[in-house]
C-alpha cells in the first residue's frame, strides 16, 4: 500500500508540473524520438541540428568535469596503441580541447562525427595548431580508427548503437562510452529543455548497451556509475531516477598492438 501511495503521489505531482507548463529540464515520456519531436512546444526548435543550439554549454563542455576522468584515464592508458579516434557526437571538438593538456594529440588523428550544424561550427572554429582535428557529417566518411569514443552521445542518438558501429569502415579495437542514461524499466524518450530548443533525450533500459556490445563482438572491461548526474523526469517522477553509466569495451580477440586503423 505504501509503495502504491508513493507512486500515485509522484504521478499526481508530475502531471501537476506538466499542466503548469513551468520550465523544467526534462518534460514528457514518449516511446520514440519521432513521438517526442511531435510534442516539442510551439515556438521552440526541435532537436540538436540548429545553429542556435551549437552554442549551448559550449564553453562548459571544453573543460574536464569529474565524470570525464574515467574516459581520460582509459585514453591515456591506451595511448601507446592509438593513432586515430572517432569521436561520435563530439560537438565542435570539445573533448579534443578538454583532453589536449593530458594527451599527445599531435600524434593522434581525432575525427569528430556530428550533425551538420555542429560540424559546420566546428570547422569554422578550428584553431591554429589543431592540425589533427577534423570533422565528418557521416560516420561512414571517417577512416578506420583504434577507438570509437561516444561521450554524452547515447541519450541523443536516434539509431541503435549496433547500427552506428556497423556503419564504421572497420570495427575499432576499443569502444569508450560515457554518460549513458539508463533505467530499470523500458526505454523512455523525454524532451530536454535547451532554452531555444527541446531535444529528444533517450533513457535506455539498463541491459540495452551491454547487450549491444555483446552483439557487436565486444567484451566490457570496465564500467562506472556517475551518481552526481542521476535525475528524474520532472513531469514523470513516477518512472524513477535515471542512472548515468560509462563503459569500456574491447573487441573480442583483439590483442594489444593490433590496431583496427591498420586493418584493410
Amino acid at each position: 500500500m505504501r509503495s502504491w501511495l508513493k507512486h500515485a503521489a509522484l504521478l499526481a505531482y508530475g502531471r501537476f508540473r506538466a499542466l503548469r507548463r513551468e520550465p523544467v529540464r526534462f518534460r514528457g515520456a514518449f516511446t520514440s524520438f519521432d513521438e517526442a519531436v511531435a510534442h516539442v512546444r510551439p515556438g521552440l526548435l526541435a532537436g540538436y541540428d540548429h545553429d542556435a543550439v551549437t552554442e549551448v554549454s559550449r564553453e562548459l563542455m571544453q573543460h574536464v568535469p569529474l565524470w570525464d576522468y574515467p574516459i581520460l584515464y582509459w585514453l591515456k592508458r591506451l595511448a601507446p596503441e592509438i593513432t586515430r579516434v572517432v569521436d561520435a557526437g563530439g560537438h565542435i571538438g570539445v573533448k579534443y580541447r578538454a583532453f589536449a593538456p593530458y594527451l599527445d594529440l599531435d600524434r593522434i588523428d581525432w575525427i569528430v562525427y556530428d550533425l551538420p550544424a555542429l560540424v559546420a561550427a566546428g570547422r569554422a572554429q578550428v584553431r591554429t595548431g589543431e592540425r589533427t582535428l577534423s570533422f565528418v557529417e557521416r560516420i561512414e566518411e571517417a577512416p578506420a580508427a583504434d577507438v570509437l569514443l561516444a561521450s554524452g552521445l547515447l541519450p541523443y542518438l536516434d539509431v541503435p548503437l549496433v547500427d552506428l558501429v556497423r556503419r564504421l569502415r572497420a570495427p575499432p579495437r576499443h569502444i569508450l562510452l560515457n554518460k549513458v542514461v539508463t533505467r530499470d524499466g523500458p526505454t523512455v524518450v523525454t524532451l530536454e529543455n535547451f532554452g531555444v530548443a527541446e531535444v529528444p533525450y533517450q533513457i535506455r533500459n539498463v541491459d540495452e548497451i551491454p547487450a549491444a556490445l555483446k552483439t557487436l563482438g565486444y567484451d566490457i572491461i570496465d564500467t562506472w556509475v556517475i551518481d552526481s548526474l542521476a535525475h528524474r523526469i520532472q513531469t514523470h517522477p513516477e518512472l524513477g531516477r535515471s542512472t548515468y553509466r560509462g563503459y569500456v569495451a574491447r573487441r573480442c580477440g583483439a590483442a594489444p598492438g593490433t590496431a583496427s586503423a591498420n586493418e584493410t
